[in-house]
């Protein structure tokens, strides 16, 4: 795999990646960026780190150049959203093994694999976001701007994409988060990174080891996520006046601001932070530190200690938090906590289980299959009117034809149950992201983190906690989930307009009459996008719990996979899982549109 190592040794990579944040984003995300590549160093991952940032960031670049064209037409057009979305589905919604091994055949195994893989899992959540961010800006805003004889293109790039640019950055840190979580599976085909450390590590459950790796992978995430927001940052300001004034000569700056989302008037507010370089004196400054960079590029090529990052093992100071100590403490601490919450952790898993999975299983996989097909395609009409019928009947037939109906409703209880406990977290939490700053600016890292780290690694303290069971693929697709469904919860909540729940307040509304009689109901398109992705991001784990006792179609993708004879039973169960996928996401979608408005 080519990375800037091959060309350059470390002293000279960990320059040029900080001056490149410094130019692109500003000091302190370059401060970030040079930590985390140092920690890299430290943890003892220097070359894997490098190819997984680089197999991230060119994935991320292809999905940025696709999918932001893509989501946009989308947004414009509903028939070629009615094309689309459908293709969407089948790449979110197609397990990550079922399409392992064409992708393998096609380009082989290594790091282009890797790439094609990261880029089929990073593609859809950028698209979807993307359209989801166009369609919301205000219709208000929209007509304002026609009747002053704007073009197609200028209401475009002068209001609609400035308006919704939260929301695409949201929609490339999605992308960025999900490329980094495909780092374990490409490993399996020999894609280079922190992957294969990961999955080196799971195969003798050394807990320390993979989550050491998987820190790394947070930390790359954190940087990439705090590096494109800041960069979008630096640009708002210009933004907020072109939205006022550019192109809009008849429309007043007083007006615009009107439907600006609520995260921009409280900026507009508070005021930006002005910065202390002119752009000439900015870019006097690059110039000189570039100098340096330089230099230091052109040394580490010629000294051993500045080509390779050197062993700290036997520094006093810092070998406590090399990766081989930092491993060994964590093995340590999660066997004692295991130990202390086993009596907790067993008692929920009971209760889950005998409350409400067993009941609901019992329900769907032991009625004959044509009461339950009968069922689903009723619940469609209710929920979504005629127009999803089709595609669940179709999807039904799909999954009966692989004879696997018994296997795909023991799956589909599974994903309800833990698409039920991932949206009641996600609106807890969401709305409190929403409603405080303060809380979003705690919870934010945390979630970047969970949702950043590999799926196995979620196996491995769920089989730790729960034992061998469904429930440990429930409890690891809910820490899957979460941090999708709550940005998007987050993100809905927060872009409630500020004179509505001014309106409210003035009322004397409580705290709980704002959230359940006004912002939650005009978030209700987000909290039905946070359903859906959430729904699609367990629907994915729940296949990789078959690894752990999940059962039923997550088992026979597993093993399909891994054992060439059961390579046919395998591509049947990632059929009829697909079919599932694509079914569950389009009642949810008509719903939506049915409901959500």
């Amino acid at each position: 795999m080519f990375t800037p190592g091959n060309l350059l040794g470390w002293f000279g990579v960990v320059a040029l990646f900080g001056w490149v944040s410094y130019a692109f984003a500003g000091w302190r995300p370059s401060l970030l960026v040079t930590s985390v590549t140092l920690l890299l160093g430290v943890f003892g991952l220097w070359t894997e780190g490098l190819d997984t940032l680089i197999i991230t960031v060119f994935s991320v670049v292809i999905s940025i150049v696709i999918g932001l064209p893509l989501g946009i037409a989308m947004a414009r057009s509903r028939r070629v959203s009615g094309f689309v979305t459908p293709v969407l589905d089948v790449m979110q919604t197609m397990p990550s093994f079922a399409y392992l091994a064409p992708v393998a055949m096609l380009f082989g195994i290594g790091p282009a694999t890797a790439v094609v893989l990261t880029l089929i899992y990073a593609l859809p959540p950028l698209v979807r976001i993307t359209e989801h961010g166009i369609r919301s800006v205000s219709a208000n805003t929209i007509e304002a701007g026609r009747s002053l004889g704007v073009t197609r293109g200028q209401l475009l790039r002068q209001v609609q994409l400035p308006m919704a640019k939260r929301t695409i950055v949201v929609g490339i840190n999605q992308s960025t988060m999900a490329a980094l979580s495909m780092a374990t599976i490409a490993a399996l085909v020999n894609g280079p990174g922190l992957g294969r450390t990961v999955v080196d590590a799971l195969q003798v459950l050394n807990v320390g080891k993979a989550a050491v790796a998987g820190l790394a992978i947070v930390a790359i995430a954190i940087m990439l996520d705090r590096t494109t927001t800041a960069a979008s940052e630096r640009t708002e300001k210009s933004t907020q006046g072109k939205v006022a004034s550019v192109g809009y000569p008849g429309l007043s700056s007083k007006v615009m601001l009107e439907h600006l989302p609520r995260w921009a008037t409280e900026d507009a507010g508070r005021g930006f932070e002005l910065p202390r370089l002119t752009r000439a004196g900015r870019r006097l400054v690059l110039g000189v530190l570039l100098v340096p960079v330089l230099a230091a590029a052109y040394y580490s090529t010629l000294y051993l200690q500045l080509a390779t990052f050197p062993d700290l093992s036997e520094v006093p100071a810092i070998r406590e938090i090399t990766g081989s100590a930092l491993a060994g403490h964590i093995n340590t601490v999660t066997t004692a906590f295991v130990d202390a919450v086993s009596g907790a952790s067993e008692a929920f898993k009971n209760f889950v289980t005998y409350g409400f999975l067993n009941p609901l299983q019992s329900l769907l996989a032991t009625s004959p299959w044509w009461t339950m097909a009968l069922v689903i395609a009723a619940v469609a009409v209710i929920l979504g009117g005629r127009r999803p019928l089709l595609i669940t009947l179709v999807c039904e037939a799909v999954i009966l034809g692989t004879g696997l109906w018994n296997e795909a409703m023991v799956t589909l209880t599974m994903t309800l149950v833990a698409t039920v406990l991932v949206m009641i977290v996600a609106v807890i939490v969401g709305v409190g992201m929403g409603r405080s700053r303060i809380v979003d600016i705690v919870v934010r890292p945390l979630l970047d983190g969970f949702q950043t780290i590999p799926p196995f690694v979620y196996l491995v303290p769920a089989l730790a906690l729960f034992a061998s069971s469904r429930f440990t693929a429930i409890a690891a697709a809910m820490l899957y989930g979460i941090p999708i469904a709550t940005k998007l919860v987050a993100d809905g909540i927060h872009g409630v307009s500020a004179t509505t729940v001014e309106a409210a307040r003035s009322t004397g509304s409580t705290t709980w009459q704002m959230i359940s009689k006004v912002q939650l109901p005009m978030a209700r398109e987000a909290l039905v996008l946070a359903t859906n992705q959430g729904l699609l991001y367990v629907l994915s784990m729940v296949v990789i719990g078959g690894m752990v006792g999940g059962g039923s179609l997550g088992y026979l993708i597993v093993q399909g996979f891994s054992q060439g004879q059961l390579f046919g039973k395998g591509l049947a169960a990632g059929i009829a899982i697909t079919a599932m996928g694509v079914m569950l996401d389009r009642i949810a979608r008509y719903a939506a549109e049915r409901y959500g408005r």
